[in-house]
């Protein structure tokens, strides 16, 4: 093996040799990029990268426990491993004993790829999709709109080996697609997103047509105060809200009191029902479309993560279930701090249950001699309180107003404060699950599928002059 042509699992094998730590556990991360950009209907640049980061753990037993050291570095080469595997030592020999230390995972049959070569992204990704963004180009300028925004391709080849024996590798495509369209003046704004595993399933040319739609609902202006609307959430919106909750659904946390899943007088509620519709959120590394790592690959450990658990298999999981609590996450050691079923964070989320509507179905659905607000998308999120998780953010690229079942104009933008669970329990509606490109969240986490959901006092906390 020389610096020049080492390869991934060569690379592993040879950083688990080096080990002179009790235990070891090595992650090298080959990951490939391909992107477009493009503004006033035309493109500015495009790219292609390349990239390896190379993950050691090191664990080290003590007579008051196990200890672990991580090192990550980018750029890895055979000659370099020595002083990485040698730093990732020194730090676990340095550090106090791991609260979450559990045995190396063993026991998990090796992936049958492990040997080969990376998979890559590349241009070529785009030779459909390029063509079709060009007659997007030109119908938008037909039309008196610019389109702005970008499309991202890339791919991650995760090699996994430990002192254990185990040799996994998960290959991860992941892509973006992000669409603005604006007047000529800049005044009217509409966003579109997609979420893709290759561009063979997504047409600009229909984004552009929904977008020139919701720019012609813009030409009429309707300003409206804060207060509480009944208010139709896009799966997008759905998606970005329902991610954060399942970040803040540590089940140690809960059990200790900090957060909207803590029992008052102790414990968690997990068996307590959330809904009342019928509404099921889950995770599947096996969900066609959305398909992610099938085992744990942490490169650090947090909250309701452990680099203990690295190669421990990730399941279907339902965190809620017919509107009923049922799981949240844990490593091996907060389920047995806990008392809860192991369960590791997934990397993709589906929300099922819904009526199966359209949004547009939903929106024509609007009671008579009412009116409703119909979100594009949120933006911005921050919590306030995590014994709520109450969080606030604001909307934006469009919030309309829905009169009669029929979008009548375009209002001005709100700051929001709610809370996913509470507006959970009080949705009154849930169309038909799609698959959705989170706003706020897509650079960390794109795979997801939601309906859109009707919340009768969505909470507009103060009006925002953002466009």
């Amino acid at each position: 093996m020389t610096a020049r042509t080492n390869k991934p699992h060569e690379i592993v094998e040879r950083a688990l040799e080096l080990s002179r730590a009790d235990g070891c556990v090595v992650i090298a991360d080959e990951t490939s990029t391909a992107n477009l950009r493009w503004a006033g209907n035309a493109l500015t640049t495009n790219g292609v990268t390349r990239g390896r980061t190379l993950t050691v753990v090191a664990t080290v037993d003590g007579r008051q426990g196990t200890a672990a050291g991580v090192v990550s570095r980018s750029a890895v080469t055979a000659d370099d491993l020595e002083p990485l595997v040698r730093a990732a030592e020194e730090a676990a020999a340095k550090a106090e004993p791991a609260e979450d230390a559990q045995p190396l995972v063993d026991g998990v049959p090796h992936s049958p790829d492990f040997t080969d070569a990376p998979a890559e992204t590349s241009s070529a990704v785009f030779a459909r999709f390029a063509p079709a963004l060009g007659e997007a180009f030109a119908r938008a300028r037909s039309g008196g709109r610019e389109l702005y925004g970008f499309a991202n391709h890339e791919m991650t080849s995760s090699y996994l080996g430990t002192s254990t024996g185990l040799r996994l590798r998960h290959d991860q495509p992941n892509g973006t697609l992000e669409l603005n369209a604006k007047s000529p003046d800049r005044v009217r704004s509409a966003w579109a997103g997609r979420a893709t595993r290759d561009f063979t399933d997504v047409d600009p040319t229909a984004l552009d047509a929904e977008l020139a739609i919701r720019l012609g609902w813009a030409k009429r202006r309707v300003d409206l105060p804060a207060g509480r609307y009944e208010t139709l959430l896009p799966p997008t919106a759905v998606a970005d809200l329902l991610i954060y909750q399942l970040w803040s659904s540590g089940a140690r946390d809960a059990a200790e009191g900090r957060t909207v899943f803590s029992k008052p007088g102790g414990g968690t509620r997990v068996g307590e029902r959330l809904s009342a519709l019928s509404l099921t959120l889950r995770s599947d590394p096996h969900e066609p479309g959305l398909e992610s790592a099938p085992f744990v690959l942490a490169h650090a450990s947090g909250d309701d993560v452990s680099v203990f658990d690295n190669g421990l298999p990730v399941g279907a999981t339902e965190w809620i279930s017919g509107g009923e609590l049922r799981h949240l996450t844990t490593t091996r050691h907060s389920a047995g701090l806990t008392g809860l079923a192991v369960a590791p964070a997934g990397d993709n989320l589906i929300l099922d249950g819904g009526s199966g509507k359209s949004l547009d179905e939903m929106v024509a659905a609007t009671d008579r001699g009412g009116r409703c607000l119909l979100l594009t998308c949120l933006w911005y999120i921050r919590e306030v309180d995590p014994a709520t998780l109450l969080l606030t953010g604001l909307t934006r690229d469009g919030v309309y107003l829905v009169e009669n079942g029929e979008v009548v104009g375009e209002a001005n933008n709100f700051r929001f404060n709610e809370s996913p669970v509470d507006l959970l329990g009080r949705a009154t509606e849930a169309g038909r699950t799609e698959k959705t490109l989170p706003r706020e969240w897509g650079d960390w986490f794109t795979r997801a599928a939601m309906p859109a959901l009707r919340v009768p006092d969505f909470n507009m906390s103060s009006v925002s002059q953002g466009v």
